[in-house]
């Protein structure tokens, strides 16, 4: 069975769940994992069938091994338009119907409609989910407006997080992170001003988003993060140097945003995509590494996922997020979608494991490669990776 037949079986099989209820998916993936052909099927989606992935823990906080980013229920992401509420409803409730317990949103998305969506679609279920949600760009609270800079100022935290207790309808923020490190605010103030919010009980936990080494060892020496979020993916491993050793040490969970390099790792553009030109509509567009030449050489990095997913009965996204995942056991990869067929696609990488031999092998056939192009525009670099 071809990796397009497995993405078209789940596909279909994620609409049927949003149609029918998500019982129906569990009793037609299993029917076909039970023939002799479809096996590789039964193999890729047994998480689909059982329904629950595993758990892993970030400082301590629980969460399900794979997190939902839903920056993409608030707007237009990568050439998808933005979903309908109803939508967006079907799928948050199909991922914790599904075992997902850790949901990723941001004030900045949209903005605010993300935290909206996430709020009202996890209020039955609030006592059962963990939410993330992000501050750090300047948006005026009231009307959305942005300044298009940064603003950690402890009297503005303040306010955006009374504002995002009433857009999430709850009363506590699991993790709040830094979304971008403000460098107009002292870390260690940023920090102080956390622990406040946290004696106030509004926020339970907190992390930083795009932080470098230093920043990461002032903020948690004030106030202990949980997490660190960064880019993190087999198309972007740049954080392994720096960010994912030093999270090891001081015992903080990493969350990767963009675990499928926006849907590249995931089997869905090649060198004869092209993207929008305006960047709000699909930001690839403007990326350096998604650029027509730049890509003619990346593809050597899709050429050997598919491979070695095939080599797996899998499908590339799931094959990629197990990677991941066994490259430390206090990562927890959050990939964003808008379909229920990609999230039961991503659920399935729970299943797939490597055994050292494996993972030897295509590391070394990884290693020959060399990604080309910048991750993001230098545009929004100049506020990543902060030191």
């Amino acid at each position: 069975m071809t990796n397009q037949s497995r993405r078209n079986l789940l596909k279909t099989g994620g609409m049927a769940a949003l149609t029918l209820g998500v019982g129906a998916i569990g009793v037609g993936v299993g029917a076909v994992g039970l023939s002799g052909k479809a096996r590789a099927a039964d193999t890729l989606t047994k998480t689909v069938s059982d329904g629950i992935p595993s758990r892993r823990n970030l400082a301590g906080l629980e969460v399900s091994s794979i997190g939902l980013g839903c920056q993409g229920l608030g707007q237009n992401m990568y050439g998808v338009p933005q979903p309908s509420r109803a939508q967006a409803m079907k799928l948050i409730h199909q991922a914790v119907d599904h075992g997902v317990t850790f949901f990723d949103t941001a004030e900045a998305y949209g903005p605010f409609e993300s935290e909206r969506v996430v709020g009202e679609g996890l209020k039955p279920f609030r006592n059962k989910v963990l939410i993330a949600t992000k501050f750090g760009w300047d948006i005026d609270q009231q009307t959305g407006q942005r300044t298009g800079g940064l603003n950690s100022r402890p009297a503005h935290i303040r306010q955006v997080v009374d504002a995002m207790l009433q857009r999430l309808q709850t009363d506590r923020i699991d993790i709040l992170y830094q979304h971008r490190v403000d460098p107009d605010v002292p870390i260690d103030e940023v920090a102080g001003v956390i622990g406040d919010l946290m004696k106030q009980g509004k926020v339970l936990h907190w992390g930083l988003s795009e932080a470098g080494e230093n920043t990461i060892r002032k903020a948690h020496a004030v106030q202990p993060l949980t997490a660190v979020q960064s880019e993190y993916s087999l198309f972007f491993r740049g954080r392994e140097k720096d960010i994912i050793p030093l999270c090891g040490e001081l015992g903080i969970g990493f969350v990767p945003w963009s675990p499928l390099a926006m849907g590249t790792l995931a089997g869905y553009v090649d060198e004869n995509t092209r993207f929008a030109a305006d960047s709000s509509q699909d930001l690839r567009g403007i990326i350096p590494r998604f650029a027509p030449d730049a890509m003619r050489q990346n593809m050597r990095l899709i050429r050997l996922v598919k491979k070695w997913a095939n080599q797996k009965l899998c499908t590339p996204a799931q094959f990629s997020l197990a990677w991941l995942q066994a490259q430390q056991d206090f990562i927890v990869p959050i990939p964003g979608t808008s379909k229920g067929y990609h999230l039961l696609d991503n659920l399935g990488a729970d299943d797939v494991k490597f055994s050292p031999e494996e993972m030897q092998q295509f590391n070394r056939e990884l290693n020959r490669i060399h990604i080309v192009g910048l991750r993001l525009p230098e545009s929004v670099l100049q506020f990543s990776e902060a030191k």
